[in-house]
């Protein structure tokens, strides 16, 4: 299952569409999600743009509701300003202490525009971001995610 929050522009929708469908994987917005079915699911997907240096907090709050979880496996992803996965601690924590264990961090620049820019008449920044290549990169991590998922879960198998 891949979760997300996406405003404003829609940039956090695309790449979860990217990696959903890379993983062919189930799409809920954090407004859809029904909490009590994530024990159904053994890889989870958390993502949305980045607010005051972290993850929407809709994915908190989700994250919060969440029973303890053992033995199962999560990602994160975001859009943002600067493109790296450095706001990702605090979700990734969180997550951490409910038994989930992150197989991958995807992270990809986003069109942002601030009130200011907007009164001077200045563009955001990032503009066409993501575009198709980071689309591409998205899809190629859920790749990357989903083969990791496998091996894991072969060794896992194994070890028991």
């Amino acid at each position: 299952m891949v979760i997300y929050y996406s405003q404003y522009y829609g940039n956090t929708e695309k790449v979860a569409k990217a990696i959903a469908e890379g993983l062919d994987a189930v799409l809920v917005t954090s407004q859809q999600v029904e909490v009590q079915t994530l024990p159904e699911y053994d890889l989870i997907g958390f993502g949305s743009g980045i607010y005051h240096s972290k993850h929407h907090r809709s994915l908190f709050e989700i994250a919060e509701k969440i029973p303890p979880m053992h033995d199962k496996k999560a990602f994160l992803f975001s859009s943002n300003r600067d493109g790296t996965t450095d706001s990702h601690t605090v979700l990734r924590e969180i997550l951490h202490e409910k038994g989930f264990k992150i197989i991958g961090e995807f992270s990809c620049k986003g069109y942002q525009e601030w009130r200011a820019m907007k009164i001077v008449g200045a563009k955001g920044i990032n503009q066409g971001k993501p575009d198709a290549k980071d689309l591409q990169q998205a899809q190629r991590f859920a790749w990357d995610v989903k083969k990791k998922f496998s091996m894991e879960e072969k060794t896992w198998a194994v070890t028991m």
